[in-house]
């Protein structure tokens, strides 16, 4: 008789995600998702052969499907239909015997389920791959060019993925407290300056992995992307078992090391960037509206280190910085902030600042942020639609310009205009845009999904790029990369959008709340009070 499990599971008022998962031969399962079916075989399959795959749908013939080269495989099944029941079978190198078998049931999702499928995956990339020495996410996959390197930002995203996990569900929330407290303790051992960490590190020898030639010390933008992250755990991992108040106080420990006021230079702005080998060469003043409203926050936050109001308004927000406002109308939309020649710059700039940070009623004298957020993002769809420069495939379906790998090769912080256009869109601005515009970024996901999943979506779910100009053949369109600071987003915002998790528990953090209070911010125009500790 043939197995089939059905898996139902419901995971904070999320539906099913699992349609079908059996085996009715040892060493082989199939998970069947909406559009594809996961292949997974450890016990009988060697990594170095290559096994002929065959479907049975509905009960039908077998049918060849191709190759299982490894381990595993995500078949697409679009084209065989939908609501399937899929029967499939490996055979030997030699196409004489039966391997192993499985079945599988496919079934058209609900948006909530293709939202929890599209988290879920991507959370792999921070569970299954992260690095086991530190706990820390991995810059991207694969690496070839700088190794194995670890990434303090993208680790800051990586956390609110673990948080999202605990909360749902998907790993139990004892063995994401055993990964942070590996997190927090190579947090604490790796080299820092003046309290920050620096963007890269090589996690065999605990060394500075240059990110450029002067770039080799602390990085301050980098490293609030990784507190905001741990600030975020601080709130959420609440319980009073021993292990989370280690936890808690492990992230007490290194936020209140972090020397903000130093990287002022008795200034009245904050500096990016310091080197113990090169000192200020890199001389980098954060400044016009970008990706680092949080540093501020977190500088004016710090309970020892902390700056006055005055680098906030005099340097990030000084009115001789031309990036910073804006005042224009972009395709009827007026947008406050951000760089005119580029129509406010890439979507990260929506979406780093704001895993924890929530823009819901945020206001200070400058602008309100969720208005902010949404006009930029619905700028840049605009933008991708108008499509100025005639790139393939640009359209309500397929928008979203942000930074990440080039198709076919390169990196770019990609955003409207002549050079910063080149026809590569990343899946992680709509998708993390989710919070800002649903329906729009629904559209996207299920295009991208539905329409390109076969060459686009992997194992970590969605990878980094799309260019439909660059080839007619689809499999190079796709550049088959994860960058951490791509694919964190995807998850955290996306939660933020389902629930406000992370918005929820990072605005309970008293600090956080004595920050944006000295820095003249308001909720629904109601004045910040910082809360007792």
């Amino acid at each position: 008789m043939l197995l089939v499990k059905l898996i139902q599971k419901v995971l904070t008022g999320s539906a099913v995600l699992l349609v079908s998962a059996g085996c009715w031969a040892s060493g082989l399962t199939a998970t069947g998702y909406d559009r594809h079916v996961e292949l997974q075989c450890v016990e009988v399959c060697k990594a170095e052969h290559s096994y002929s795959l065959q479907v049975s749908v509905n009960d039908g013939a077998w049918q060849n499907r191709g190759q299982l080269q490894g381990k595993s495989l995500l078949d697409f099944t679009g084209d065989l239909g939908r609501n399937l029941k899929l029967r499939y079978q490996l055979l030997s190198v030699d196409q004489k015997d039966v391997v192993a078998s499985a079945t599988a049931n496919t079934r058209d999702f609900s948006d909530d389920e293709l939202l929890e499928m599209v988290q879920r995956y991507t959370f792999r990339y921070f569970w299954d791959h992260a690095d086991p020495i530190t706990g820390w996410a991995r810059e991207r996959l694969p690496n070839p060019r700088d190794g194995d390197i670890i990434t303090s930002g993208g680790t800051g995203f990586g956390i609110a993925a673990l948080i999202t996990a605990a909360e749902r569900g998907w790993v139990s929330r004892e063995a994401v407290v055993e990964r942070m407290l590996k997190i927090t303790a190579a947090s604490a051992q790796l080299e820092r300056f003046h309290g920050m960490w620096a963007h890269w590190y090589n996690p065999a020898t605990a060394k500075v992995h240059n990110f450029s030639a002067y770039d080799d010390g602390g990085d301050i933008v980098e490293s609030a992307f990784l507190i905001q992250g741990l600030l975020t755990a601080r709130q959420y991992f609440n319980s009073s078992n021993a292990k989370e108040q280690q936890l808690r106080q492990d992230i007490s420990r290194l936020w209140q090391e972090m020397e903000w006021s130093w990287y002022t230079k008795g200034e009245n702005i904050l500096y990016w960037h310091w080197s113990k080998h090169h000192g200020w060469a890199m001389n980098h003043p954060i400044k016009g509206y970008n990706e680092a409203l949080i540093v501020y926050v977190l500088a004016a936050a710090s309970p020892t280190h902390p700056i006055s109001d005055a680098p906030y308004h005099q340097g990030w927000a000084a009115s001789t910085v031309k990036t910073f406002r804006n005042g224009e109308d972009y395709y009827g939309i007026s947008l406050p902030l951000g760089d005119k020649g580029q129509k406010g710059g890439p979507l990260f700039f929506a979406h780093y600042s704001f895993m924890g940070l929530d823009p819901r009623g945020l206001q200070d004298r400058y602008a309100n942020y969720w208005q902010q957020n949404v006009r930029h993002t619905l700028i840049n769809r605009a933008y991708s639609m108008d499509n100025p420069f005639g790139w393939n495939g640009y359209s309500e379906d397929l928008w979203g310009l942000s930074a990440g790998d080039h198709v076919p090769d390169g990196y770019s912080a990609h955003a409207p205009g002549m050079y910063t256009d080149r026809g590569t869109i990343v899946p992680t601005a709509a998708l993390s845009s989710m919070p800002y515009t649903p329906e729009h970024s629904m559209r996207v996901l299920k295009n991208l999904y539905y329409n390109h999943g076969k060459t686009l979506f992997g194992p970590a779910g969605f990878y980094d790029a799309i260019n439909l100009s660059v080839s007619s053949d689809p499999a190079k369109q796709v550049r088959r990369t994860y960058l951490a600071i791509d694919q964190g987003p995807i998850v955290g915002m996306i939660e933020n959008h389902r629930t406000a998790l992370l918005w929820n528990y990072f605005m309970q953090d008293p600090d956080v709340l004595q920050g944006l209070h000295k820095l003249g911010f308001t909720v629904h125009r109601h004045p910040l009070q910082p809360l007792t500790p």
